[in-house]
């Protein structure tokens, strides 16, 4: 046996851990689904180990079904937490998510609905609190982007609803759950390399995850007398249906190229960021950013 792989099994060369560009031609229908995707994305499903860092809590994930939120969704539960999936309307991802959160012995509800209309986020609340009766950790997580070659082909509608679903949303889902939670509770957003390095072509959702950080660093402030933290992850370019849903193919064939570990990461790989902030690991950090980029600088 090769005495290094003895001393040290579980460490990996990052830069060839997953699949790299250039990948398959593919093109997806908005919202997109796991299932279409080539290659596969790896969502810890076989890898994720728990330690009972979440043990009794309850959590709320939107964009829950796919992509970083089913990993996020899968290692919560791994570590003791029941999960409230919040999703548009991939009905297939969903229950296969919820297959996963049931299966390491949590409750899994599915709640399928737009996040950009604020009803349906108090129902999101309401629905946490009827199954579980508290709400311990909120993960706004969900996203819509569309990329525009130029500011004329920007729909006024889809510039809104862009809004609407990515901080609007956020608004609405904090601002129910707050009365239901309890110090030591936490939210955790998801942002973007965008705030920092924003992608043109992404003119919209950019702007939304710039608005992101500012709320996360603010709400951090303002929630933490009464004990609740707010913290935000910044992923870099994730392989998610999202991905071959709303880019254009030649962007989606070397997507995560020019990162300098040169592939996309993976939503396994941004999970336990996700669980880092959720628990006590975590207790004196609020308004803080995460940035899981590949190398991507952000400063």
């Amino acid at each position: 046996m090769d005495k290094n792989k003895e001393d040290k099994p579980n460490m990996q060369d990052p830069k060839e851990q997953y699949a790299k560009p250039p990948f398959p031609d593919q093109k997806q229908e908005v919202p997109g689904t796991e299932e279409e995707m080539t290659p596969d994305a790896d969502h810890g499903e076989k890898t994720y180990k728990g330690s009972g860092k979440l043990e009794g809590r309850k959590a709320i994930i939107t964009g829950g079904d796919s992509g970083i939120g089913r990993a996020v969704a899968i290692a919560f539960a791994r570590e003791g937490a029941d999960v409230l999936i919040s999703y548009l309307s991939e009905d297939k991802d969903a229950k296969e998510t919820a297959r996963y959160v049931e299966e390491a012995g949590r409750k899994a509800i599915l709640v399928p609905g737009d996040i950009s209309e604020e009803e349906h986020c108090k129902k999101i609340i309401q629905r946490a609190v009827d199954e579980f009766g508290q709400i311990d950790v909120l993960v706004n997580n969900a996203a819509f982007q569309m990329s525009r070659e130029s500011l004329q082909d920007v729909p006024s509608e889809e510039w809104d609803y862009t809004f609407r679903t990515n901080i609007y949303a956020m608004f609405y889902l904090c601002k129910a759950a707050e009365p239901h939670m309890k110090p030591g509770s936490t939210i955790v957003n998801t942002t973007s390399v965008n705030a920092y390095k924003p992608r043109p072509t992404l003119l919209a959702y950019a702007a939304t995850k710039g608005a992101i950080q500012n709320f996360t660093a603010g709400l951090g402030q303002l929630l933490a007398e009464k004990g609740i933290r707010v913290n935000c992850v910044a992923p870099g370019p994730v392989w998610t249906p999202l991905i071959p849903a709303t880019m254009p193919a030649d962007q989606v064939k070397t997507f995560g190229k020019d990162t300098p570990l040169k592939r996309p990461g993976q939503p396994a790989e941004l999970a336990p960021i996700y669980v880092l902030l959720a628990s006590q690991d975590s207790s004196y950090m609020t308004g803080s950013t995460v940035q899981v980029t590949g190398g991507t600088p952000t400063i």
